[in-house]
């Protein structure tokens, strides 16, 4: 029996929000050619209020596809490239003191912005990395025991670069835990490539894209993502794929916590919302399974040697686990 209690999104909130999306798609596109569906990722991300992992080679358009992102919402945006030298200070702010009014001042750090673009996140030394984890989760910092509230939407969209280990640091599992999904980005088709070629010669950069959806625009667009219905059969089908990473020692090291279920579920919203649904079926839950619940299991070294994959096992347990009869009805 489905349970229901109560739904802020109508049918107008989804069809505005669909408007919106267009907008936003359309625009990062012009920019960003070869590759939809990272981009609906990241926007699935932002809608739902999660951080996104941009995890690939060198030169696939990890950074302007952020930045081509950020620059498409009317909000600030700030953007931090992570070095062995970096401090976690000039990451969150630091307290100077000020000779005129004889007291301490908070400088912010580049945290403080809707939208934080954080390059090559596994460059930074550990302690640099961890100044991340309480505005990743709290969207506050705290500097001298005092808290500072970052602005709201906030968005972290952090890359790396899995293949060159030379002066990196392996991101914890911690920190890992913090992003709603990790993307490849992957190569564009031949038509593609053209065109960003074409486009790059010509000097088109990311930075040159209006913005199309205002601050405001966003705030509303995250209040309807979080009221689009889930139904208890729903969210039994995600706690039973969650808890079937648990079953499997053999393979698995580590499985989903009981964040990364609520990251599937706020994600399925927002790809609900996003496809003109003001409730979300099981489609968006299996939809999103290996990008959102693949960082967040560590497999066993002797496992990944034989040539496993964390996706591959989410896919034999996404096939496994039986789906809910889908109701549209609410209730």
């Amino acid at each position: 029996m489905n349970t229901h209690a109560g739904s802020v999104t109508s049918a107008a909130d989804v069809d505005w929000f669909v408007g919106q999306h267009r907008l936003l798609t359309g625009n990062v596109t012009q920019f960003f050619r070869g590759n939809t569906a990272v981009v609906e990722l990241v926007l699935t991300c932002m809608y739902a209020e999660g951080h996104l992992l941009l995890d690939d080679v060198p030169g696939t358009g990890k950074t302007s596809l952020a930045k081509a992102v950020a620059h498409s919402v009317g909000g600030s945006a700030r953007r931090v490239q992570f070095t062995p030298d970096l401090l976690p200070s000039d990451v969150t702010g630091v307290q100077i003191w000020d000779e005129r009014s004889r007291s301490f001042e908070f400088h912010h750090g580049p945290v403080f912005a809707n939208v934080v673009l954080v390059d090559e996140v596994n460059r930074a030394s550990p302690k640099t990395q961890s100044a991340l984890l309480e505005v990743m989760q709290e969207r506050q910092v705290t500097v001298d025991s005092v808290t500072h509230p970052v602005p709201r939407p906030f968005v972290v969209i952090a890359t790396q670069n899995p293949v060159e280990h030379g002066g990196t640091y392996e991101l914890p599992e911690a920190q890992i835990d913090r992003f709603m999904a990790r993307a490849s980005v992957g190569y564009p088709g031949h038509e593609a490539e053209v065109e960003i070629l074409t486009a790059g010669t010509r000097g088109a950069a990311p930075e040159d894209l209006e913005a199309v959806v205002t601050i405001a625009d966003l705030v509303r667009m995250t209040s309807v993502v979080r009221g689009v219905y889930v139904s208890r059969e729903v969210f039994d089908y995600i706690v039973m794929i969650v808890a079937d990473t648990r079953r499997r020692p053999e393979q698995i090291r580590l499985g989903v916590s009981p964040r990364g279920g609520l990251a599937l579920a706020r994600a399925a919203q927002a790809r609900a919302a996003a496809n003109g649904r003001s409730f979300v079926t099981p489609d968006d839950v299996k939809a999103l399974v290996p990008e959102v619940l693949g960082h967040r299991i560590i497999l066993r070294p002797e496992v990944a040697l034989d040539g496993v994959t964390a996706d591959g096992i989410l896919g034999q347990i996404a096939a496994s686990v039986p789906v809910p009869e889908h109701r549209a009805a609410r209730g």
